[in-house]
């Protein structure tokens, strides 16, 4: 199969031929009909993630195609059906697992990560009756694969772990797919968004997408204006970008008795968090990490019925040949909205 690898973290990745992979007892293969490039792979790629053991190594978190091949032991896929699959992947037999948490699996596999990802035109996932999810018919494959990291992670983080609610004030930090998602997500269930990026076209994306104020942090102190903006502070601040400079804004950007949730990785290293103001006015930090394929039908209710739509998040189609480039430029420039790949179409 064609697939994108790279043989070492920051060495240049190509376009190259790889053994397509075999159904584990428990898994599935997956012909990837789109993916997304995200900029966790731009992490990985780097050697930010210690999961990342094996060279040549194969990139991709978010995809989404048909049931290619099904190991022995799975009992509820069949060849063809249309899935997606969250980016992380649990184990079923963990604590967390069986409470129904497996974003948080003590044994969780990631695609892209743990192993071979989808920049490529098969996948294998394990524990397929636990992680895959099927997909609307109504729903195309390049909006599926922007639900399984950024959209579905923008989701919870907004929904379950920031407990959003209508009227109140929710500024976004960073809006790129993670960042613009929550946006859509938070303006769909009745909240006022405050977007905050140095893009002017991110911000412009954000406005169209339900932001009613928007800021340019390279121009103004975000702090400072968001607190104006909304009153006092927001209600909720998410940081979807992942900096030490970030983090701290958002915090700083609360109410009294407001909630952060963490939602882009950081660098290795804890930053300096303004804890005094943490306790002093009784702040929630909450971290947010996928969302399990259990929960997905909610989120899924809402695509279909257009309150949300992910398809209008991507910007870019692309092809394998083009992921090179595209991949090891976004350490630089990230793109505006989501870029997603179709490893099937011809070069």
């Amino acid at each position: 199969m064609r697939a994108v690898a790279y043989d070492g973290f920051g060495q240049q990745p190509d376009v190259r031929e790889l053994p397509e992979p075999v159904a584990p007892p428990h898994g599935c293969v997956i012909k990837v009909e789109a993916t997304g490039l995200c900029r966790s792979d731009w992490h990985g790629w780097m050697g930010h993630d210690p999961d990342i053991a094996a060279f040549p190594h194969v990139p991709g978190h978010e995809l989404a195609g048909t049931v290619h091949a099904v190991g022995a032991d799975v009992t509820g896929w069949r060849v063809g059906d249309r899935v997606t699959v969250p980016f992380v992947c649990g184990c079923g037999g963990c604590e967390p697992c069986r409470r129904g948490a497996p974003q948080v699996c003590e044994h969780q596999t990631q695609p892209g990560f743990t192993h071979r990802g989808s920049f490529a035109e098969y996948v294998a996932i394990d524990h397929a009756d636990l992680n895959l999810v099927g997909l609307p018919e109504q729903l195309s494959y390049a909006a599926a694969a922007a639900l399984g990291c950024r959209f579905a992670t923008a989701y919870r983080a907004v929904v379950a772990q920031g407990r959003v609610a209508a009227g109140q004030w929710v500024a976004v930090y960073g809006c790129g797919g993670v960042g613009l998602s929550a946006v859509m997500i938070a303006a769909a269930y009745g909240a006022r968004v405050v977007a905050v990026d140095v893009s002017p076209g991110a911000l412009d994306l954000a406005r169209e997408h339900g932001a009613v104020a928007c800021v340019n942090s390279r121009e103004t102190d975000p702090v400072a204006a968001v607190r104006e903006l909304t009153g006092g502070g927001a209600h909720l601040t998410l940081d979807a970008l992942g900096s030490p400079a970030t983090c701290d804004a958002a915090i700083l950007s609360l109410r009294r008795s407001g909630r952060h949730v963490q939602v882009g990785l950081l660098p290795h290293g804890a930053p300096e968090l303004p804890m005094g103001r943490v306790i002093g006015w009784e702040l929630e930090i909450l971290g947010s990490h996928g969302m399990a394929a259990a929960d997905y039908p909610p989120m899924l209710d809402l695509v279909v019925s257009e309150r949300l739509r992910p398809d209008a998040l991507v910007t870019r189609t692309i092809g394998l040949d083009a992921v090179p480039a595209a991949l090891t430029a976004m350490g630089d420039a990230p793109p505006t909205g989501i870029t997603v790949i179709t490893p099937q179409a011809l070069a």
